[in-house]
């Protein structure tokens, strides 16, 4: 049925369908780069200040070795919590789809 209760053709059904897939993407992609970006900064905030204490000219080898160490560490952790948000999201967009 239609919005004015109207019957609805199946040509109009599949755009929609097709509309909302192509937002769903679209905020998909939106959000993706949003991530990233925090990303970089939350891992450039803890990591950074966590590691070199006393920026200088250079860092030295131990604080080097603490920045990757700790920027491998929160990588790894945003990738599992990334996995998980997006088989959510997957979960999510089968269910509006079938709207």
């Amino acid at each position: 049925m239609g919005i004015f209760g109207g019957s609805s053709s199946p040509s109009t059904d599949s755009s929609s369908k097709e509309v909302k897939e192509a937002l769903f993407k679209q905020v998909q992609a939106e959000s993706a780069m949003s991530n990233a970006r925090t990303l970089i900064s939350n891992v450039n905030e803890h990591c950074f200040e966590a590691c070199v204490p006393n920026p200088g000219t250079s860092m030295s080898a131990g604080e080097q070795a603490c920045l990757t160490d700790c920027m491998e560490k929160y990588i790894a952790f945003w990738n599992t919590v990334s996995r998980t948000y997006t088989r959510r999201v997957g979960t999510e967009q089968k269910r509006m789809l079938a709207l």
